[in-house]
Formats: structure tokens, sequence, C-alpha cells
């Protein structure tokens, strides 16, 4: 016998009631998520930060509408082949000063090329390489370790140069190294519990801190919708990260004067849903070293991550004190109860090759959450540390090499020579040019930055007068700013680099006629309200050009 089955009206009526509850439901936990959102924003921000923030996003809709109509599409399709032309002639040309000629090549040859070929063909784009690198005038980039350790870096990866760590039973010297290079550098940081991988670089260092602490706060606090509180002077692998994996990005501004992130404001952005707080040490823009106990401090009383980057400060950080440079330097390692994560990169200051770097932990329980593993794979169980599945052992060779050639005497030695360069030249700044210059912050380790006080000197029309005298000096933003990141190379460099400075500002206030150049046209560009749209086209033709 079949049951009674309710009638069409009364499902009818049991729908309406369904219907009803589920959007008195929906609208209940609509109202709570933006009134608790916009609470926790607005407790973030502040009301004047939150009331900046809303301007900026109407302000951005309206330039969006005004460049989508057809006129402003076709000027801007118009402007950017013209700078696609510029780009490509600078960066891509075919021919060059110096009356090399090169010939792309865009299929592979059908008959292979013999050893003398390939020798010319090495010589000829060697030449292309601007003299300004082995004459110390790249802020950063070049992290040079003299042609004595170049040699050695260059032994130790020929030995190496087809083994992989994703194998590590058939590559059994490469995996001895690798855990090695973590061990010295968690004991250089004084982590004595902790645990750690190599990666390629401090970006993937950094997105692995970043997951790992997404997966941490899944697991052990049940968070679904983490987010994370950076200074604005972190990195920008840490947007990169949020994007990627997911975390809501607080970014807070840093304090005027110091540069370093202000703890007072991260404090306010902290709710349920964080997992992390970031310090750097020192921050890429202007080398201020963040108040790391005082995050540390904070970290621990919310039960939260602390991330610091110390990718830029690699080894010179741990040898500032016994190099006679350690007043007014806070602790900023795993001394500092609360620290519970560390990015180093072995590739800059470690003078190690590039594509280097290691992620340190306080504990091996917050490592595991940075592993990748795929039991149920077809191809057997799979399991990675990081990012990568296979990965050069070649550059772990190189490494390791590097470090135990130049022992604790040898990093004590470049950073005596780094940092007095750096602190010679701050303080050359502010003696030279007191109308004109001023340094922000107060450096102390490797990056000194400096702005303009005059409204005389346009700062980035001096960054592009030093260009042309063969500086490559970084431009920053926020203040407009430029800075120069001394290595061993520009170390030996630094009173011509004053001298120079000195023509070019007297340069830039005598033309009243305000010339541009790159840094002028593209940093200034981005300070006005169309800028952020234009110049993230402008990068997107920048990086089309690098692969023409």
């Amino acid at each position: 016998m079949l049951p009674n089955l309710p009638s069409q009206s009364q499902v009818l009526k049991a729908n309406e009631r369904f219907t009803h509850v589920a959007r008195l439901a929906l609208l209940y936990w609509l109202s709570r998520f933006i009134l608790l959102d916009g609470w926790r924003h607005l407790r973030a921000k502040g009301v004047f930060g939150a009331g900046q923030q809303l301007y900026k996003k109407i302000q951005g809709v309206v330039v969006a509408i005004m460049l989508s109509l057809p006129s402003s599409r076709r000027q801007i399709s118009s402007e950017l082949a013209k700078t696609r032309a510029e780009l490509k002639a600078k960066l891509a040309p075919t021919t060059f000063p110096n009356g090399i000629t090169l010939t792309p090549t865009r299929v592979m040859p059908q008959k292979g090329r013999d050893r003398g070929w390939l020798e010319e063909e090495w010589k000829g784009m060697k030449k292309l390489e601007r003299g300004d690198v082995d004459s110390g005038r790249v802020s950063g980039t070049v992290y040079h370790g003299g042609e004595e350790l170049n040699g050695i870096i260059n032994d130790a990866m020929a030995k190496f140069v087809v083994s992989n760590p994703l194998h590590p039973d058939v590559f059994p010297g490469v995996r001895k190294m690798e855990s090695e290079i973590v061990a010295m550098c968690l004991n250089l940081f004084n982590a004595a519990d902790g645990a750690g991988t190599t990666t390629s670089g401090g970006t993937e260092s950094i997105l692995m801190a970043c997951k790992s602490y997404r997966d941490w706060a899944r697991a052990t606090k049940g968070i679904t919708r983490p987010e994370m509180i950076i200074p604005s002077s972190a990195h920008a692998a840490f947007w990169k990260a949020s994007q990627y994996f997911g975390i809501k990005l607080h970014v807070v501004p840093v304090d005027d004067v110091s540069r370093k992130a202000d703890v007072r404001r991260m404090k306010r952005a902290i709710n349920p849903n964080t997992i992390m707080l970031v310090g750097s040490a020192p921050n890429f823009p202007d080398g201020a070293i963040d108040p790391i106990p005082n995050l540390a401090a904070l970290a621990r009383k919310h039960n939260l991550g602390l991330h610091v980057d110390c990718c830029l400060g690699s080894f010179l950080m741990p040898f500032l004190e016994r190099s006679g440079f350690g007043d007014g330097v806070e602790p900023f390692d795993f001394r500092v109860p609360g620290v519970t994560s560390i990015s180093c990169d072995t590739h800059k200051y470690g003078f190690c090759p590039k594509g280097s770097s290691v992620i340190m932990y306080n504990s091996p329980h917050l490592r595991k959450y940075q592993y990748y593993i795929f039991p149920e794979w077809a191809g057997g169980v799979y399991a990675s540390p990081s990012m990568a599945g296979s990965r050069p052992g070649s550059v772990l060779a190189g490494a390791w090499a590097v470090m135990n050639h130049l022992g604790q005497e040898g990093y004590e030695a470049s950073c005596r020579q780094i940092i007095g360069a750096a602190r010679t030249f701050a303080q050359q700044i502010t003696l030279r040019f007191p109308a004109d210059l001023y340094v922000l912050g107060d450096p102390k380790v490797s990056v000194v930055a400096f702005a303009s006080k005059s409204k005389s000197v346009n700062i980035y029309q001096v960054g592009d007068g030093m260009g042309k005298r063969g500086w490559h000096l970084n431009a920053l933003s926020g203040p407009a700013a430029l800075h120069m990141a001394f290595t061993r190379l520009s170390a030996k460099s630094v009173d011509k680099l004053l001298s120079d400075l000195e023509e070019v500002i007297a340069e830039v206030k005598a033309d009243e006629s305000e010339s541009s150049g790159d840094m002028v046209a593209l940093y200034g560009l981005g300070q006005t309200s169309v800028g952020p749209h234009v110049v993230g086209k402008l990068a997107e033709t920048f990086l089309d050009v690098l692969y023409e």
C-alpha cells in the first residue's frame, strides 16, 4: 500500500514556509556578514582611513569608466603601441651600439651546433651586458662575492648539474648539502628547535610561509576565511601570496618618520580571522627594521604567526652585532618569543647562486603545513616540501660550497664593508645636501633611501640624471624617493656616487624645462588618478616584450 502523500497545496505551502525561512536566514547571515566585516574594516582602518579607501574605490570606478570609452581606448592603445616599440628597442634590440648584431632564434636548429659556435654566441651575448655592474653602479641586484667565489660556485654546480633533490635516494650527496644549508641558517638565526627548507628565492619563501599559516589556522582554529596583517613597507610577495592563496590582506601604513611598522595600528586590525602578522628586518623600500619584539608580543597574545622577512637582511643581520654595528638594533630572530618563521635569501648577502633561499620555522610542527602530500596519485605517493617538484641540485651545491668557503669570518668581513659604506652614504646625504635631500628613517643595514625636501629638486628627475651617468638606483613611491642597496661592489664606489649625485642635483635645479626620463614618466604618472590603471597596462607590455 502506498503511503498517504501530501496534497499539492500542502507541498506548495511547505515550500513557501521553507522559502520564507531560508530568506530570513540568508538575510540574517548577510546582514551579520556585512555589519561584522564592516565593523572590522572600520576598526582596522579608522574613520579617516576607511573614508580614504572608499574615495579611492569610487575614484577607481569613475576612472575605469572614463578609460573604457571608445576615444580613451583608442588613445591608450596608440600610446601603448608606441611604448611597446620603445621597450622593444631598449630591451630586445637586434643591433647594439657596439656593432654586435643578433638574429633571434625562433626554431630549434635541425642540426646541432658545435661548441665553437656556442662559444662565439656566449661571447657576443656577454658583451651586451653593461659595465655598470662590475663598476659597482647598481643598487642591489648583483650580490657579487668576487671572482674567486664565482669560480668555486661554477665548479660546485658543474659537479652536480644533473642532480635533483626530488630523488634523495639517487642523489644522497645533494640531500646532505640541502639539509646542512638549512641547519646552518637555523643556527645563525638562533632556532634551537627549528626546522626549514630551501626554496627558489625570497618570493617562494614568503609564499610558503603564508601557505603554512593558512593551513595551520584551518587545522587548529577552523579558520576558513584567513586574513593577514602587513605593514605597507612589506615585500610585494605578500600581495602575491594573498592572491594565490585566498588570504585577505590588511595593509597598515608605516610610521611617517621612523618608516617602521605601526604596531598600534596593526593591533587594531586583528580579528578572529587573522592568522599572521608580518615584520621586515630590514624592509626593501627604505631599509627600516620593524619593531620585531613588539610585533612578537602581539602575535603571542593573540596566538598568531609572526613572519619576519629577512630576505634582504640575509647574512648581514646575523652579523651586525659581531661586526660592531649592533647599536640600536633590536633582537629580530628566533631568540624573540613569538617569532614563528623567518625567510632568508642566501642568494643575496650570502653570495650564493641565484635561485637559493631558506624558509625557517620555530618548530617542525609548523613546517609540516608547508608540505604538499598526495598519497593517492596513480604515479605513486607524491610529496614535495615546497612549490616545485624537481629542483636543481646544482644550485644547492653552489650555495653549500659558498657558505663553507666563506665561513662566519668571511661574512663578518663583508658585513663590515657593506654596512660601513651604507652608513657613510647616509651620513653624507645629510651633511652634503641639507637643503635638498633627507634620508628616510634611520637605516641600519644596507639600504639607504632618500627623498627631496626642496621643490626645486624632482627626485625622479635626479634618478633619471643618475641613470644617464650609469647608476641604477631604485625608484620608490609613498613617498617619492630613491634608494641604494649597497653590495660588495657598490661599497667601493660611495665617493663616486656622492660626487655624481652632487652634480646631478645641481643640473636638476638649473633645468627649468624639467626634462623627463623613464622614472619621471612612469612614477610621475603613478601619482595621478589614472596611474594605477595605465601603469598596470605598461607593466603588462613590459613583460610581453621580454619574450619577443
